[in-house]
């Protein structure tokens, strides 16, 4: 694995984290009333996606290793480029469930 490899894979984690924690408590409703938090969630899956683009275009070898990583970023492209039609449901769904499986995948990673 390449170094900076290394270090994206830390961005992915530390922003899933951050995550997690922005929403502990929530539910979908009360997270569709705090624009504050759509906003910080939202910015954590940019650099997530970012992330994981930089991987797929820097080391190759190891994006193959991250199953959901198209989807990742095609999530972040969705959410810079379609702002305007982001589904608040869609998001609380990878932030509250599906991201779970992803760090999974990037802790696997990570310790290989």
């Amino acid at each position: 694995m390449l170094p900076d490899t290394s270090k994206h894979l830390i961005d992915i984690l530390a922003a899933a984290a951050d995550i997690k924690a922005f929403i502990l408590g929530y539910d979908l409703a009360t997270y569709r009333n705090d624009a504050k938090c759509r906003a910080a969630v939202e910015r954590k899956l940019e650099i997530i996606g970012e992330a994981c683009s930089r991987i797929r275009n820097e080391d190759p070898n190891a994006f193959n290793h991250m199953p959901y990583g198209n989807q990742v970023i095609g999530l972040r492209n969705r959410v810079i480029h379609g702002y305007d039609s982001v589904d608040d449901a869609i998001i609380w769904d990878v932030a509250s469930d599906k991201l779970t499986a992803f760090v999974l995948e990037v802790e696997a990673l990570a310790s290989s």
